[in-house]
């Protein structure tokens, strides 16, 4: 009876029972005028994980009494889309409402997938609702944006969250016979960090954690004891999607590739995208190996690259071999710390003119006024070297790249030493 997610038996299914966003859903909110009115448009519900974007896209189609279809863009492509579509389009023959069209996580669609519905859209063969926790200017394509309302989901804020666990002591069989006391919130609300969903889960976990028969007398310190020996669960939309990625970049910084792969492996068994995975590999090899082994950021690339066309599930050697190999490897920053340090440069002394030497002359004009007038042409000289300005004038004998400790930079800084010793002092 209660084998489903406390978040999952608790989803409204009504715009009065849905707690939050009340700026689209309240009197006066465009989602609830559009219901009234029966005037359903294509749209695009952004905003961070749990705050109702799935609920919400349901309980529109449960109002207007419209076919639902949903699909997720983890698991879902062209393929699924189509066939979608050609329902849709079977439903119109026979003037039936149109369908929504719901997809999760729209952002992960590929260009030709957000193309595969731009026809649909446009036609009304599908009224289209997209999920997104990213901002859709960057990951949906013009084309499919300009045919969507953009409404943004906020947070949820403490009152919303306290709502939602009254509502669930109230509401649910399971909550309402522990007969549940909450003395303290905060804890709940750290934890959950505004995600309902997250909230109730870790709430019902609490709950459970009880003995049968005792009273449920919730506070801070029994909320955080019970998560840290119970919720080893890894939710890639969630917070612990951060915390894992931290723990495995932190495992690779500090040459531990044991600790490195077992973040890895929670992250893959929980069902991360690998390819963020392989993203991440590629900073870090340049953040933190850089110079001191170049050869990691081309590991990293190529890692990126076969993960894209091998897929799952092989691409866990794939990445395996990379974040082993990136944690035994020597460790520089100093390629990092080199770019901060030139753009803060930039930000204290503004825009400063190239020098003339340094500038193109394409044309007699440029000549005359002295563009790249004096440049010497270091091939010309003897070790390909000739000593010259390449700062502007203001940040003259500035050092922004300082290598690292390491074999390979040790090199690096040998051959800067025996070029820019008396202007830079390597």
């Amino acid at each position: 009876m209660f084998s489903a997610p406390l978040a999952e038996r608790l989803r409204p299914k009504t715009l009065d029972q849905y707690i939050g966003q009340q700026h689209i859903v309240g009197t006066d909110g465009v989602i609830r005028r559009a219901l009234e009115s029966g005037a359903l448009h294509s749209m695009l519900f952004w905003g961070p994980p749990g705050v109702g974007k799935t609920t919400l896209a349901n309980i529109i189609s449960n109002t207007l009494k419209r076919p639902f279809y949903a699909l997720s863009a983890i698991n879902s492509g062209v393929k699924d889309i189509r066939e979608v579509i050609d329902k849709a389009k079977e439903n119109s023959l026979f003037n039936t409402q149109t369908p929504v069209l719901f997809i999760d996580e729209i952002h992960r669609f590929s260009k030709a997938q957000q193309d595969s519905l731009l026809g649909a859209v446009e036609k009304g063969w599908i009224t289209l609702i997209g999920a997104t926790t990213e901002n859709p200017s960057f990951e949906v394509i013009p084309a499919l944006l300009s045919r969507c309302q953009v409404y943004i989901l906020k947070k949820l804020n403490e009152h919303d969250l306290e709502a939602l666990m009254q509502q669930a002591i109230q509401d649910d069989g399971y909550i309402r016979s522990r007969h549940v006391l909450i003395q303290e919130y905060e804890a709940l609300f750290r934890i959950s960090g505004g995600d309902a969903r997250k909230l109730l889960n870790v709430f019902e976990l609490v709950v459970k954690s009880f003995p049968a028969g005792a009273s449920c007398t919730i506070t801070n310190d029994y909320v955080m004891q019970q998560v840290q020996q119970n919720l080893a669960l890894y939710d890639k939309s969630g917070e612990q999607h951060y915390d894992i990625i931290s723990a495995m970049i932190k495992s690779v910084r500090g040459s531990d590739p044991n600790g490195a792969v077992y973040w890895l492996a929670r992250m893959l068994a929980g069902g991360e995208d690998p390819l963020f995975i392989a993203r991440r590999l590629i900073i870090l090899a340049s953040e933190d190996i850089g110079n001191a082994n170049p050869n990691a950021l081309l590991m990293a690339t190529n890692c990126f690259q076969a993960v894209n066309v091998i897929g799952m599930p092989e691409s866990r050697i794939i990445l395996s071999q990379c974040v082993t190999y990136l944690a035994c490897s020597a460790k520089s920053n100093a390629a990092y710390a080199a770019i901060g340090q030139a753009l803060e440069a930039v930000e204290q002394t503004g825009n400063q003119p190239v020098p003339l030497h340094l500038r193109n002359a394409p044309t007699t004009l440029m000549k005359d006024i002295g563009y790249g007038a004096d440049y010497r042409y270091a091939h010309a000289y003897d070790g390909n070297f000739v000593a010259q300005e390449f700062l502007p004038e203001v940040l003259s004998g500035s050092v922004f790249y300082d290598p690292g400790q390491n074999a390979r930079e040790h090199e690096l800084r040998s051959f800067l030493k025996s070029r820019w010793k008396d202007k830079y002092g390597y």
